[in-house]
């Protein structure tokens, strides 16, 4: 039996960031990690193509709160006494430096997530905090004051726990086993499969700026769109994948967007269709792209409104005008499915957020346990606010252990 006064389960990004902050504050407790992968931080390797989006450069936590679909409420608390500029300021005074891209993501400026990995490893070695690699849980009890966990390898006790192994089911059933509730876990965080004529030769193509609605749903998004090989994705779409995972997933990912290309009204875009009928009479509609849309897009919006190539502006009649109107700012497309986003895996799901004391981070069932990360039922959309989660309930959690 291996005992600790603190282990955490769990060695990716939330679990390092608890362990370090733990063992900083309280250099007298003995603080461990067990990690079930042969190296630890996996996510944080991958994350941002492997640059590490570490946080996103939003300063007000009531906005910061809005980009979590599940855990908005929750988190306003704690974002008060955590969030982006500590952030920044702890990787700073560890001799991490960040920046902030057009987009608002912020990422080492070394644009490496190894440099966030070999700082973690760096403290964690300064602090003394010891990571066990390749030790699956397989248990969790609490016959006394101490816990203890039984690994593929070992028997570990410690007055107190923290728990964060992200989107995991057997954690998330071995906690069910303590009397914690789990909100099932759905994806979150996908790509819609689409095939459709007006887009399948035109892959790579980004609209700038558009509105998205799931037919029959109150679900809506806007933001940059791209067309990729398998259908859409960017922002406005990730976003709706987001806020929209437990709807999607009852529809069994089987559903109708409309997209608005343009931003504006059926009735303001014929306006503007006919205006362009007298000012460009005789150019042909296929060449002369309009709402600074990308050409190929316009092509292909033109061709699925029943008017030619070849056909000028002078010759359209009042349905093929109102075609075109309603396939900018109308578009319906059928979706049959969806991707993975990149390789970020983003679950929505875990431990229900009604069992947690979100001033500490602690279990309300059990005395001692802690959380931090996706093992709750919290995500985001993507841009570093996952990260942010994770920084901020660890940093919580090693002020609450004490």
């Amino acid at each position: 039996m291996i005992k600790k006064d603190v282990i955490i389960i769990g060695g990716g990004a939330a679990g390092f960031f608890a362990a370090i902050n733990i063992a900083e504050k309280h250099p007298h407790l003995q603080v461990a990690i067990l990690e079930r992968a042969k190296e630890g931080l996996a996510k944080v390797k991958v994350s941002g193509g492997g640059r590490c989006n570490v946080t996103h450069a939003e300063f007000i936590p009531q906005e910061l709160t809005k980009n979590y679909p599940r855990g908005e409420k929750e988190l306003l608390g704690p974002f008060h006494q955590f969030m982006t500029g500590d952030t920044i300021e702890w990787f700073e005074t560890r001799g991490v430096e960040l920046k902030i891209e057009d987009d608002g993501r912020m990422f080492p400026v070394s644009n490496s997530s190894q440099t966030i990995i070999d700082c973690f490893l760096n403290e964690a070695e300064k602090h003394g905090v010891e990571v066990f690699y390749s030790h699956i849980v397989k248990s969790i009890s609490k016959p006394d004051q101490c816990f203890q966990i039984e690994t593929s390898k070992n028997m570990f006790s410690a007055e107190k726990v923290v728990v964060a192994t992200g989107s995991n089911p057997k954690m998330w059933h071995l906690l069910e086993t303590l009397g914690h509730t789990i909100s099932q876990p759905v994806p979150s965080l996908f790509t819609f499969n689409i095939k459709d004529e007006r887009i399948s030769s035109i892959p790579g193509v980004v609209a700038p700026h558009v509105e998205v609605k799931v037919m029959g749903t109150n679900l809506w998004s806007e933001g940059p769109l791209l067309v990729t090989h398998w259908g859409f994705s960017a922002p406005s779409i990730l976003k709706l994948s987001a806020f929209g995972a437990i709807e999607l997933a009852e529809r069994d990912y089987q559903f109708q967007i409309e997209i608005n290309f343009i931003r504006q009204s059926f009735e303001d875009c014929l306006e503007q269709l006919k205006s362009a009928k007298h000012e460009l009479a005789k150019k042909t509609v296929y060449k002369s792209t309009q709402f600074d849309l990308p050409k190929r897009l316009w092509h292909q919006l033109v061709l699925a409104s029943n008017i030619s190539a070849e056909t000028r502006w002078a010759d359209l009649n009042k349905a093929q005008l109102e075609n075109l109107a309603k396939q900018l700012t109308e578009a319906v497309f059928n979706v049959n499915g969806k991707s993975t986003f990149k390789e970020e895996f983003v679950t929505a799901g875990g431990v229900d957020l009604k069992e947690i004391n979100f001033k500490t981070f602690e279990s309300k069932k059990i005395e001692n346990l802690f959380f931090a990360g996706e093992v709750l039922n919290i995500d985001a959309v993507t841009g570093g606010f996952n990260f942010q989660n994770a920084w901020t309930g660890a940093y919580i959690v090693a002020n609450s252990i004490a």
